[in-house]
């Protein structure tokens, strides 16, 4: 039996730089290349997965926690997608664009 091992990879930075695009591709090629995948977006958008749910908008954890009253009250099912190539897609949601990580704070 052998072993796996978990890799994570993070891309962060300013918005517009093309990071949900970046992340997509790279995804999709390592996809191709029979890794598993599980993507998590952070993104108020739900940008994150787009592209590898063929364009479908993704309901993110926080906005069903909001209109469930608790995360608790969510289902795996209901915010983990799967998209090209198997690749497990999740959108926790994010704070209003420009004051988040790296927006005024």
């Amino acid at each position: 039996m052998t072993e796996e091992k978990i890799r994570q990879i993070a891309f962060y930075g300013k918005g517009g730089i093309g990071k949900s695009t970046t992340s997509q591709n790279t995804l999709a090629a390592m996809a191709e290349m029979g890794q598993r995948i599980l993507i998590v977006g952070c993104d108020p958008k739900a940008d994150s997965t787009r592209l590898m749910l063929h364009s479908k908008a993704q309901t993110s954890v926080l906005q069903l926690a909001a209109e469930r009253g608790a995360v608790e009250d969510i289902e795996l099912h209901e915010v983990m997608l799967t998209g090209f190539r198997d690749v497990r897609c999740v959108e926790s949601g994010g704070p209003e664009p420009g004051v988040g990580c790296a927006g005024r704070g």
